[in-house]
């Protein structure tokens, strides 16, 4: 089986088997990430999605584990995790229960799941750009927080195109969820945004 962390090819199949894409990403060690990557490449990553991430994303602000804590304490900014959503194996015999593994966000966060591909297929794209919008009530200033798990390259790209978006305080949280809950700081059930007509 092609596992879409590291296999590249076209975006409908890693969708399609975003089952085993879940499972490949909860498969890290657990804590934030040691070391980063000093060079941002010049565009998006297409594959390998969880391995070193750069240290940087420029013109975007990256924070700590501590330090979003302290601006969710003032600030409020829009959370947006972009882990892919969990979807039953293929291959799975019919009539063998299932249940999607839980996934814990930081409070108050927006699920916007697939939508870290370092290319989107237009249904994705749609998604992602009208719950930003929605979600910003269309004010390109306020500050946003892209996230995911600790190495994980689709909060760095989802946070990128949103700056090639317009949007100006984009904040990337590159630890996730792995070094939040490893400082001890809460979590809660979180669910993927429905889709609207058209997404």
């Amino acid at each position: 089986m092609i596992d879409p962390w590291t296999a590249s090819g076209k975006v409908g199949r890693r969708l399609a088997i975003a089952g085993a894409l879940w499972a490949v990403c909860l498969s890290g060690t657990g804590s934030a990430a040691e070391e980063c990557v000093p060079k941002e490449p010049s565009d998006y990553r297409m594959a390998d999605f969880r391995a070193p991430v750069p240290c940087t994303l420029a013109g975007a602000t990256v924070v700590s584990a501590e330090a979003l804590r302290l601006r969710i304490e003032r600030e409020s900014p829009l959370l947006v995790d972009v882990l892919p959503s969990p979807r039953r194996p293929q291959g799975l015999p019919a009539g063998t229960p299932w249940l999607a593994p839980v996934r814990l966000n930081i409070p108050g966060t927006v699920w916007l799941p697939n939508t870290g591909f370092g290319e989107l297929p237009v249904e994705e794209e749609n998604y992602l750009r009208a719950n930003l919008e929605r979600l910003t009530r269309g004010d390109r200033s306020r500050s946003i927080v892209f996230y995911c798990l600790a190495d994980c390259w689709m909060s760095w790209n989802a946070a990128r195109r949103a700056l090639a978006w317009g949007y100006t305080s984009v904040i990337w949280y590159p630890d996730g969820t792995d070094a939040w809950e490893a400082a001890g700081l809460p979590l809660e059930e979180s669910f993927p945004t429905p889709r609207s007509k058209g997404e």
